[in-house]
Formats: structure tokens, C-alpha cells, sequence
């Protein structure tokens, strides 16, 4: 039973959404079918994987349907974060309501909890970006009040995988869709709850077209990896136990 990670599928299984990615270039194309391939290659049904956000282009849940479909297709058990992207994303009432009417028993959200997973405690959120002014969105937000807010979010799920670690002792790793370090900035709020609760490990995704750059950054004893579909040519990542 083996966990595995990859962010940003950007699905768009349903005509009606009519988004694909390959408009973004030829790393993109036939990513839908190549991801399923490699899944299915890899993950098995007693696997799980994470999937850090911006997994379906859907504009509301009704028309997510046809993506969520999919990927609970897909061998093993998956537990997915919020993007920037997943406007798709309800309330967790909502969210539940459709996966017991669709009867999808594989797929979990990772939204203010936490989940006890092989030899590790799976926590995370969204995120915001590294710095303020980073990215377009920034110029139309206020980045202090987004930052505060998905400080809090994260310290609920660290809370809820604090609890479990108190009863299991297992390592918690975190997996955020945005970076909390990325091009000589960082996001320091972030750093200092992941350092206040002992992080190491902090999965992202939000990166694209970066495919020269190395995925794994150090910063303040935290390893930071990037796992953006696109830039694993959409392997799923196995996550491996921590080494001494």
C-alpha cells in the first residue's frame, strides 16, 4: 500500500466545460488519457493519492460531475485540496451530499482536516502566493487578509493531524496547492505555522512551464516539492517514507 502525489490535473471530461489544457502547448497534449495511463500503470486500488487542487475546470459542482467520475474511477483512494481553479469546489455538506448520490467511495477532501494515511498524517490547504504582489490575481486582492485566512485553515487541518499523530506517532506531511517558497520568496507566515508544528515535508503544485528548474527546494529545514502534473508528465509521485 503505497502513496503517491501529483497537483493540477485541470480536467475537462465534461463538453460543456470545453477547456483543455493543450492549447498550452505540446506537454499538454493528450493529457487527460496519458494521465490514466500512468495511473493505471502505478496505482493500485489500495494505493492512495493526494491531488493538491486545481483538478477540474468545472464552474460548479453539478458540471464536475464528469471529472470526479473519472478520477473515482481511478485505482485507489484519492484525497483532494483546493485550487485557484476548483470553482467547482461547495460546501463540505454539498460536497458529501454528491459523493454518496454518485456513490464515489474513493474520493475524500482534504478542507480544515486531516487524514491518517500508511505510515503518514496527510494535512494541508490551498495556500496563497509567496509574496505579495506575485502573480495577477494579487493586484485585484488583499494579500495580507487571503494569507491570514488560509493561515487559519491550514492550522485547523495541522490541529486535526496533531490529534492523530498524538495517538499514531506517524510523520505529518503537508500538501498545499500553492508554493510557500518559490523564486527566492516566500510566503513567511506559512513558514513559521509549518515550523511550529514540526513540518518537513510540504508538497506543492500552481507551477507550470518550469521544466528546467529543480523541483525540490530547502528552505528554513523544510523540503519544499513541486508536483505540478505537467512537470512529472503526469506520473503520479511516489511519496516515500522519511530517511534518517
Amino acid at each position: 500500500m503505497a502513496v503517491f502525489t501529483i497537483a493540477d490535473l485541470h480536467l475537462s471530461t465534461d463538453a460543456s466545460t470545453n477547456k483543455s489544457m493543450e492549447v498550452f502547448g505540446q506537454r499538454w497534449a493528450n493529457y487527460t488519457s496519458r494521465l490514466e495511463e500512468n495511473w493505471r500503470k502505478l496505482v493500485r486500488e489500495d494505493d492512495t493519492v493526494i491531488i493538491p487542487g486545481d483538478v477540474s475546470w468545472a464552474l460548479s459542482l453539478e458540471e464536475s460531475r464528469e471529472d470526479l467520475r473519472f478520477l473515482n474511477a481511478l485505482p485507489g483512494k484519492k484525497i483532494i485540496g483546493k485550487g485557484n481553479h476548483d470553482f467547482w469546489w461547495s460546501t463540505m455538506r454539498k460536497l458529501d451530499a454528491l459523493m454518496k448520490e454518485e456513490k464515489f467511495e474513493t474520493l475524500f477532501f482534504l478542507f480544515n482536516n486531516a487524514y491518517e494515511v500508511e505510515d503518514f498524517i496527510i494535512a494541508g490547504s490551498r495556500g496563497w502566493f509567496p509574496e505579495d504582489g506575485v502573480g495577477a490575481l494579487q493586484n485585484e486582492v488583499d494579500f495580507e487578509k487571503i494569507t491570514n485566512r488560509e493561515v487559519g485553515r491550514l492550522r485547523l487541518s495541522l490541529d486535526a493531524a496533531k490529534r492523530l499523530q498524538e495517538q499514531t506517532g506517524k510523520e505529518i506531511i503537508v500538501f498545499m496547492h500553492f508554493p510557500v517558497v518559490w523564486a527566492d520568496k516566500a510566503n513567511e507566515a506559512f513558514v513559521e505555522l509549518l515550523t511550529e508544528y514540526g513540518i518537513s515535508r510540504v508538497y506543492f503544485g500552481h507551477i507550470h512551464s518550469v521544466y528546467h528548474l529543480p523541483s525540490v527546494i530547502e528552505y528554513k529545514n523544510i523540503t519544499f516539492e513541486l508536483i505540478s502534473a505537467d512537470y512529472l508528465s503526469f506520473v503520479p509521485k511516489f511519496v516515500p517514507e522519511k530517511t534518517l
